[in-house]
C-alpha cells in the first residue's frame, strides 16, 4: 500500500538524502521546515552542510517541476513541499498547543493529512521524542528515522566461543591453527574451550582465507609500555597491531582502556617502528553539561579542554613507570617533528591521509554520515581506528542505535579488512568499575 510520510527537520538534518529514503511512497516536507532549514544552513558544522544539501536536492528537484504541486522522484516515489492550506478536513489542534510553534505546525500538517487519506496511510517521521508522543496522542502514525539503526542489544560484539575435543586444543597449541569449516565472521575472535575441562582454553582469531581459527600474534606482547589485563583486551592489541586489518572498532564502557590501548598502539607503529608517517588523534567536540562557550586563545589553546582526555592518556603512555621499560618523554616533541598530530574532526573534511594510524575517539557522537566522512579520508597505507562507548552519546541528533560507531561495526563485519570487538571489563580502577555498573 502506498503511504505518505511527513519528515521533520531534524530527519534531514540527520541524513540529507532522507527524502530518497523511501521509495514508491508519497514524501511531503511541511514548508515549516523549510524555514527551519534556512536558520540551520549557514552553520559551519555537520549540521549546516547537511541543510545545505538538503536544500541543493530541493533546488534540483524544482527545476522539474513546482514543489507543492509535487516532483516525481527516480526511486518511485513522489514529494511534495505541504504548503498546509489545501485540505478538505478541519483539524484543529488542542488548547494550548501553539500554532505558531514548528513542531506543531509539522504535526498540524500530518494530523490533517491522517484525517484525509487515512490513519494508516500516513506516517510522521520523527527523531524527536516529544513529537512522537504528541502524535501518538493526537491518533497520528509516527516512527523514529531508523535508516542506518543497529539493534543495540543484537551489537556485534566481535568474539564467540567454541567447545571442542582436549586432543583439538592440544593440536591448536602445536600448531598454532585449527581448521574449521566456518562459521565465524572475517578477525572475529574465538575463545577455544576443552570440553572436559572448561579451564583449559585457548584465544584464537578467525582468519577467512585459511578458513582457520589462528593463535594471537600481537594479543600478548607489551605494547609501549601498555599490556592486555583480560582477553578483551588481547583481541583489541591484536587488531590494533595487524597492519593488514585497515579499519578497527573498539566499544566498551568508561575505563575498559579503548583509548588507551588505541593510543599506545598508534605510538607502537608509528614512533618506535615507523611503520606510519604519523600518528593523527581526532575526537568530536561535543560538551559534557552546559557549554563554556567563547574559549580564548589560539587554535591549540582552545583544542585543550576537548583533547584533554587524549593529552592525559598520552602523558601516562609518556611518563615513567616502573616496569615499563619506557624513558620519560614529552609528547609535545613528537608534534614539533610532525608524528603525532592532534586533529579536531571540524577540519578532516576534504583531507587525504596516506599511511596514518588515525585514531578517532567518542565516535559514538558522530552520525553515519560523518563516520563515512571520516573514512574515505583515508590514503594508501592508512589505518583507522574508531572507539567510544554507545551509551554515553552527547549529541542531541543520535542515539545508541543510530550512532556512527555500531553502525559501521555492523555493517564491516563481512570484511576482512576490518575487525571489532566489545571490552566488557573495566580497568581504570575498581571504583570507575563499580561506578559504571551501578550508576
Amino acid at each position: 500500500m502506498r503511504k505518505t510520510f511527513v519528515l521533520d527537520t531534524n530527519v534531514l538534518l540527520h541524513d540529507p538524502n532522507s527524502i530518497f529514503s523511501f521509495k514508491d511512497n508519497d514524501v511531503i516536507i511541511p514548508i515549516v521546515v523549510i524555514e527551519e532549514l534556512d536558520r540551520f544552513k549557514k552553520g559551519l558544522d555537520e549540521i549546516g552542510r547537511n541543510a545545505r544539501q538538503v536544500s541543493r536536492h530541493l533546488d534540483e528537484l524544482r527545476m522539474k517541476n513546482k514543489l507543492s504541486a509535487g516532483v516525481d522522484l527516480d526511486n518511485g516515489g513522489r514529494l511534495t513541499v505541504e504548503l498546509n492550506h489545501n485540505h478538505n478536513v478541519e483539524c484543529p489542534l488542542p488548547p494550548g498547543m501553539e500554532i505558531t510553534a514548528a513542531d506543531n505546525r509539522i504535526l498540524l500538517v500530518s494530523l490533517c493529512l491522517s484525517r484525509e487519506q487515512g490513519a494508516d496511510k500516513v506516517v510522521l517521521v520523527t527523531k524527536d521524542t516529544n513529537l512522537r508522543i504528541k502524535a501518538d496522542a493526537l491518533g497520528v502514525r509516527t516512527e523514529d528515522y531508523e535508516t542506518g539503526t543497529v539493534d543495540i542489544s543484537e551489537q556485534y560484539s566481535g568474539e564467540a566461543e567454541l567447545e571442542t575435543e582436549p586432543e583439538a586444543l592440544n593440536q591448536f597449541f602445536e600448531k598454532g591453527e585449527m581448521a574449521v569449516d566456518g562459521g565465524f565472521y572475517p578477525n572475529q575472535f574465538v575463545l577455544i574451550k576443552d570440553k572436559t575441562n572448561p579451564n583449559h582454553t585457548g584465544l584464537s582469531r578467525y582468519h577467512q582465507k585459511k578458513k582457520a581459527l589462528v593463535k594471537l600474534i600481537h594479543g600478548k606482547d607489551a605494547v609501549w609500555g601498555v599490556t592486555a589485563r583480560n582477553k578483551e583486551q588481547s583481541y583489541a592489541l591484536d587488531l590494533l597491531l595487524d597492519d593488514d586489518v585497515k579499519l578497527v572498532t573498539l566499544v566498551g564502557q568508561a575505563g575498559t582502556g579503548k583509548t588507551l590501548l588505541a593510543l599506545a598502539a598508534g605510538l607502537e607503529r608509528t614512533v618506535e617502528e615507523r611503520t606510519y608517517n604519523r600518528l593523527v588523534v581526532s575526537r568530536p567536540i561535543f560538551p559534557l553539561g552546559r557549554d563554556l562557550g567563547f574559549l580564548p586563545g589560539d587554535v591549540e589553546e582552545k583544542l585543550k579542554p576537548w583533547m584533554q582526555p587524549i593529552f592525559d592518556n598520552l602523558e601516562f603512555l609518556m611518563g615513567p613507570s616502573e616496569g615499563r621499560g619506557r624513558k620519560p618523554k614529552d609528547y609535545h616533541g613528537l608534534v614539533d617533528l610532525g608524528m603525532l598530530e592532534l586533529e579536531p574532526l571540524t577540519y578532516i573534511r576534504g583531507r587525504s591521509m596516506p599511511n596514518r594510524y588515525l585514531i578517532v575517539d567518542e565516535a559514538q557522537n558522530l552520525t553515519p554520515h560523518e563516520i563515512k566522512t571520516i573514512i574515505t579520508r583515508a590514503g594508501d597505507g592508512t589505518k583507522i581506528v574508531l572507539t567510544g562507548d554507545p551509551y554515553q552519546i552527547d549529541n542531541p541528533y543520535i542515539d545508541s542505535a543510530s550512532n556512527g560507531l555500531t553502525f559501521v561495526a555492523e555493517r564491516f563485519k563481512n570484511e576482512s579488512i576490518s575487525g571489532h570487538i566489545t571490552l566488557k571489563k573495566g580497568e581504570r580502577s575498581r571504583l570507575a568499575e563499580l561506578a559504571a555498573e551501578l550508576l
